[in-house]
């Protein structure tokens, strides 16, 4: 198996995994980019994963369905580019001789889905759309923050050696905030020195893994107590339970310069 990220807009990524020579790609915000991608390895594009409705995830699907006659699969709950596949908390999706477990995680938009596979070549594999990003997590356009903690706490619950692709290349500004929470984390600090080498020669600093997110990511560790004093710090009146903690730690990153 083969995973790469095919860049589209200015900050997107379109995940592609293909074997021997078919294809599946993840949220294609845009299709001229994979066509030309699969055109140039001779590839036959065999399903489309859709983690969320927002359009740079979805505006590539119609033309790529029509161009190649991809299966689509995407969340019960959100509108989709009709016809497809609607899934929901524990279907599973074969594609590629993988079996993708559908995971609800509902925040960023009110019916979110994730994709995570037990084993691609011996690794764990998570296509996580907007909930989860490489030092941070999606804005709450229509979920709660106790609905986000909960997916959250949900994808941080899966293995260690989880590959972790998201769909944005937010990671620098995410370490930015992240340090500003945790400014004594010694992981983090080398982590961020990690992905600013990558990106200066213009890599990808994703997929991340499940492990590393723990170490570096507040928005997993808003139950640490550097984390909670920080957000104490930040608003004297924010209450101390988890849900409140997590609320103003992401209406902190909002706002945040």
């Amino acid at each position: 198996m083969q995973l790469l990220p095919i860049p589209a807009f200015t900050d997107n990524y379109i995940w592609v995994l293909h074997h021997a020579q078919r294809a599946l790609v993840v949220d294609p915000g845009e299709a001229e980019g994979v066509l030309h991608w699969l055109k140039l390895q001779g590839l036959q594009l065999d399903t489309i994963l859709i983690t969320h409705h927002h359009a740079d995830h979805t505006g590539g699907v119609a033309a790529l369905r029509e161009a190649t006659g991809a299966r689509v699969v995407g969340p019960t709950e959100e509108p989709m580019p009709e016809p497809l596949q609607r899934v929901d908390e524990g279907d599973v999706v074969t594609v590629l001789g993988l079996s993708f477990q559908v995971i609800k995680v509902p925040g960023h938009t009110a019916g979110h889905i994730a994709f995570f596979c037990p084993d691609v070549d011996g690794a764990p594999l998570l296509f996580c759309g907007d909930t989860l990003f490489s030092g941070g997590c999606g804005r709450l356009f229509e979920g709660t923050p106790t609905q986000m903690l909960n997916a959250l706490d949900r994808l941080s619950r899966l293995p260690d050696a989880t590959q972790v692709c998201c769909t944005h290349e937010y990671t620098l500004s995410n370490l930015k905030f992240a340090q500003a929470v945790e400014p004594d984390n010694a992981e983090l600090a080398a982590y961020v020195t990690h992905c600013q080498a990558l990106r200066a020669q213009n890599f990808p600093t994703l997929p991340s893994s499940i492990l590393v997110e723990k170490q570096i990511n507040p928005f997993l560790r808003s139950r640490e107590t550097a984390v909670r004093q920080a957000v104490s710090t930040h608003d004297p009146l924010a209450s101390n339970d988890d849900v409140s903690i997590f609320a103003t730690l992401r209406a902190w990153k909002n706002v945040f310069k």
